[in-house]
């Protein structure tokens, strides 16, 4: 029997979704962040809007899903926040019948398992990840959480800056747009950790062209067949 390709699933959910003044509005900027992050990370396919406050996206790697997730947070405006769980397995892409593709295989199953963990680790932002592989998920379960300490104590402009240097600005942009020097942001850099943010992403986007780049490289031996947990 073929295997189904291997790929990392993302499942993201609205913080507090039911206190939200208008959804509707909230989702369409949800989905112009997911825009801003696919620029940077292109996806196998890109976010997309579900039910129940739900969204979707594919990866073809972990570490591909693991940087697009940390861009979608830093482009929300304030006051909006997502909850993550990232899933590494089979992706199957089924007709339903009318035209239109529904996914399904253990990515998606691994990255439902991993948002509810977000949910349950966390009130607010989170984000989690669940592979095949014990040892793959605990340790980049681990990077996450470590990250997303980080990103919840960035302040309003640490979070601009982090989310320009991860776009690709330099510091001296980053100063223009913020009107402060470019020695005021190498500082709040330092000072906030979003170098160690820079650092991480950049050995990620090493990884993803590497041999870990696939999304079963690690810890998605034979026995992923019929596991759906």
């Amino acid at each position: 029997m073929t295997r189904a390709p291997q790929a990392a699933a993302v499942i993201a959910d609205i913080v507090g979704s039911r206190r939200l003044a208008d959804r509707e509005a909230a989702q369409e900027q949800i989905l112009a962040a997911f825009a801003v992050a696919e620029k940077d990370v292109p996806p196998l396919r890109a976010a997309w809007a579900t039910v129940g406050d739900e969204f979707q996206a594919l990866h073809g790697a972990w570490p591909q899903a693991v940087r697009a997730v940390v861009r979608v947070s830093l482009a929300l405006p304030p006051g909006l926040e997502l909850r993550f769980g990232i899933g590494v397995g089979e992706r199957r892409s089924l007709d339903d019948g009318a035209g239109d593709r529904i996914e399904d295989g253990t990515a998606w199953y691994r990255a439902r398992a991993a948002v509810e963990r977000a949910h349950a680790r966390a009130d607010g932002a989170a984000t989690a990840f669940v592979a095949a592989d014990p040892s793959l998920t605990a340790a980049v379960d681990g990077v996450l959480l470590l990250r997303d300490h980080v990103l919840g104590r960035l302040k309003a402009r640490e979070r601009r800056l982090a989310a320009a240097l991860l776009g690709g600005a330099t510091q001296t942009q980053a100063a223009r747009a913020e009107r402060i020097t470019q020695s005021a942001v190498s500082q709040a850099v330092t000072r906030s950790g979003i170098d160690r943010l820079l650092e991480l992403d950049a050995a990620l986007a090493e990884a993803a062209a590497g041999s870990f780049g696939h999304a079963g490289a690690a810890g998605e031996g034979a026995g992923d067949e019929g596991d759906v947990g």
